[in-house]
């Protein structure tokens, strides 16, 4: 018995996923819930289980495509038999359908008569597309509602193509294309009268290069093609989807929130010497690894309550002050960075941001996150520190407000009390979004998470 495998939604707002790669190729024997295929989202990167045990009998989603949640990508044979070759399969994904391009009349059966208005129409707005009546709920996701807010762009004015009359992706960046691109000319214009005039004289030559300073400035034109812009040796590697969406959300923050950044230094001796003194014992009584990254979690969770506009995110003109304080902590990936979130972070002692952190983490290199652990963040924190980062500049994680990085903790000589002494220094910044956070509230906040460090008080036992 023949069983379909289709793309699953890996959470609410998913309706759509890339698959990035294969496990298996056709002929192959998979077992139930062997992983078969990796998958890219707006949300996580995933190994999806085969859904049944058999052999693969053919793949109808190739690497790299995007298709909507429930298509058919591949069909797995449970009794093994009729199995295709594998090299049937990517001939068949790839063999266009007879009925797919309809052919080109001749250009004398073309009728004299302009084309209808309807077939004029952009691709952005497809005749087939339904019409929503007033009032009639917009099916999106966030990141379609989003990059809809940044261009300006009214939602219930798109015909979605996707399920049920969903806004796709790719319906929003039709539009925006077609806003960016001019209206194309008409295939078969009007007969132009004749010009009585001659054709007026070719354009003058460019001006030459600009010269200030010693220094000659070229602007390369736009229609200069990109690769004769590439001198000597160079590689081209396209982009993940993962990197595709992280260049998005980064862009897009820039673009959205105005940043503003704090520095200050705090002295980590006093946690240091009880991490010193209580790592091994942690480790042996829990069987989990004690780092600094609980007591930054702690000491951000003291700053929140104390300054509840940092736990914040902007709706238009209105500042949502969120109750719950979940923080995202980014996780490096040596495919790319995740912000998986630790929920309810002011309900955690240092175990179990410990725990919780640890798990998030493996799960994380693996590609076992849920969609949902990736969202409802309300502030982040991100540690440079750990590659030998003295401090960074780190960009807001939408919709958050701020972002606190952490620089490397290392022994340096300070002044304390007209004395020189040898203390574990560490830097800290503070990336704020200026529209909902003054300089202010973010010093105040940083001062409350240095007070909180330098004169540590909870037990890790």
């Amino acid at each position: 018995m023949a069983t379909d495998v289709v793309m699953p939604q890996m959470g609410e707002s998913i309706f759509e996923g890339t698959i990035t790669k294969w496990l298996k190729k056709p002929g192959d024997k998979v077992e139930r819930d062997e992983p078969l295929f990796e998958i890219s989202t707006d949300k996580v990167d995933a190994e999806i289980p085969s859904p049944s045990a058999g052999v693969l009998k053919e793949i109808k989603v190739n690497e790299g495509q995007t298709v909507p949640i429930q298509t058919v990508v591949a069909v797995i044979d449970g009794a093994g038999a009729a199995v295709a070759t594998p090299a049937a399969a990517p001939a068949k994904a790839a063999a266009p359908a007879p009925a797919a391009v309809a052919p080109a009349p001749p250009p004398a059966s073309r009728p004299s008569t302009p084309a209808p208005v309807a077939q004029a129409s952009s691709p952005a707005a497809p005749a087939a597309a339904p019409q929503r009546a007033a009032g009639e709920r917009i099916h999106s996701s966030p990141l379609v509602r989003r990059m809809a807010a940044e261009h300006g762009i009214d939602l219930a004015a798109v015909p979605g193509t996707g399920a049920g009359g969903r806004i796709s992706k790719q319906d929003i960046e039709a539009v925006i294309s077609a806003a960016a691109t001019p209206a194309a000319a008409p295939s078969t214009p009007a007969a132009a009268p004749v010009r009585s005039t001659p054709p007026p004289p070719p354009s003058a030559a460019p001006a030459p290069p600009a010269v200030s300073g010693g220094q000659v400035h070229v602007a390369f034109e736009s229609a200069v093609p990109r690769e004769k812009m590439y001198f000597g040796n160079y590689t081209v590697e396209p982009m993940s989807n993962m990197r595709q969406r992280i260049a998005e959300h980064m862009v897009a923050s820039k673009r959205v929130s105005a940043h503003v950044y704090s520095v200050d230094e705090i002295d980590m001796t006093k946690v240091a010497s009880l991490r010193a003194k209580s790592k091994d014992e942690f480790e042996k009584r829990y069987e989990t690894k004690l780092t600094f990254m609980p007591f930054f979690v702690k000491a951000a969770v003291a700053g929140l309550r104390a300054f509840p506009t940092m736990n914040a995110s902007l709706d238009g003109t209105n500042v949502i002050l969120h109750k719950e304080i979940n923080i995202g902590i980014a996780v490096a990936l040596d495919w790319g960075l995740i912000v998986p979130v630790v929920k309810g972070a002011d309900e955690k002692n240092v175990l179990g941001i410990q725990r919780t952190l640890n798990d998030l983490a493996e799960r994380a290199r693996s590609k076992k996150l849920k969609p949902e652990e990736v969202q409802e963040g309300t502030f982040s924190i991100t540690n440079p520190g750990v590659f030998g980062g003295l401090f960074g500049l780190p960009v807001i994680s939408q919709p958050n407000v701020g972002i606190l990085g952490l620089g490397m903790i290392e022994k340096r000589p300070v002044v304390i009390n007209d004395s020189i002494a040898i203390r574990s220094m560490c830097y800290v910044t503070l990336s704020y979004d200026h529209r909902v956070v003054d300089g202010a509230v973010a010093h105040q906040f940083l001062h409350k998470v240095k007070e909180t460090l330098e004169n540590w008080a909870e037990p890790v036992l």
